[in-house]
């Protein structure tokens, strides 16, 4: 296990990171839902079956040992996080819709985490009894993911103001605290860090990859619209690493299960950044929406 400094400081530096997420939320963010039900069904479609099949996938591919599996598999379980806002934003995605689907996929993880993981647990650690996430260490994942984030929506409606004033140290603050506490998870952890480093850098390059991928191809196929189609890569490309270690090292007690997100969790942003380019500099035509199809046409 690791120092005190993993043990509390990583659910702490989460908890600070779900409420402010709470403190950008409102009802209505839920609600615009509604206004966009088919890239929504569409992007909860690819990250809640598509991403952890093809996770499934990888493993048995790269041939990893049981407990990074069910770690890769974690994360593929792990909704995506507040920086896919972010390169939504520089990339010119739908931020709106990001906003909406991190909010929905933060409730739905609820459930698809501990399913997706204990599934996984009894593919790849069958009869071992001392991992897992039973009762009681779902109520933990309640309390982890969706408690900060109701407290910060709480704040924000009786509150606004001061919300809005709290938006920007929030962030700065738990983006300190996150880095300060994963260098110490890295640094106490250094020789079973290294020691799976190469085996992991592979699998989650790809993973991350392909995630982004599915994320903007299959919307495009579907006929969704460029700016939403780049919001959903992004939010389905981006799983909340942190949150990943967090479950891995303080609800389940395995920190070699965590090693995939943490390996990932640094990786992901130059391959989010490559990607974001790559997709920037494609011609819009690419899989074209039939109103677009029409505006070629009478062009």
């Amino acid at each position: 296990m690791g120092s005190a400094l993993t043990t509390i400081g990583l659910p702490v530096a989460l908890g600070i990171i779900m409420f402010g997420l709470g403190l950008s939320l409102t009802l209505g963010d839920f609600a615009r839902v509604a206004k966009h039900p088919k890239a929504v069904l569409i992007a909860l479609g690819c990250q809640l079956l598509l991403l952890p099949a093809v996770c499934f996938g990888l493993v048995m591919l790269f041939q990893l040992p049981p407990v990074l599996a069910v770690g890769m598999l974690l994360l593929a379980a792990s909704p995506g996080g507040t920086t896919a806002n972010l390169y939504s934003h520089l990339f010119r995605g739908d931020v709106a819709l990001n906003i909406s689907l991190t909010a929905l996929n933060s409730v739905i993880a609820v459930v698809t985490l501990p399913l997706i993981t204990n599934l996984a647990i009894a593919v790849f650690l069958p009869g071992d009894n001392t991992l897992g996430l039973q009762l009681n260490k779902m109520v933990e994942v309640f309390a982890i993911v969706l408690a900060p984030v109701v407290l910060g929506m709480l704040v924000r409606r009786w509150k606004p103001s001061f919300a809005d004033a709290m938006d920007k140290p929030v962030r700065i603050a738990s983006v300190i605290i996150l880095i300060v506490v994963i260098a110490g998870s890295i640094v106490t952890n250094l020789d079973l860090l290294l020691a799976n480093a190469a085996q992991l850098a592979g699998i989650t390059v790809l993973f991350c990859v392909i995630s982004l991928a599915v994320g903007y191809l299959v919307p495009r196929m579907f006929s969704i619209e460029r700016r939403q189609a780049i919001a959903s890569s992004f939010e389905i490309g981006i799983h909340n690493a942190t949150l990943a270690i967090v479950i891995a090292q303080t609800v389940i007690g395995s920190v070699e299960m965590s090693l995939p997100a943490a390996v990932y969790g640094v990786l992901m942003f130059f391959v989010a950044l490559a990607f974001g380019f790559v997709i920037r500099g494609r011609s819009e035509v690419t899989f074209p929406t039939r109103q677009e199809g029409q505006e070629s046409a009478a062009r």
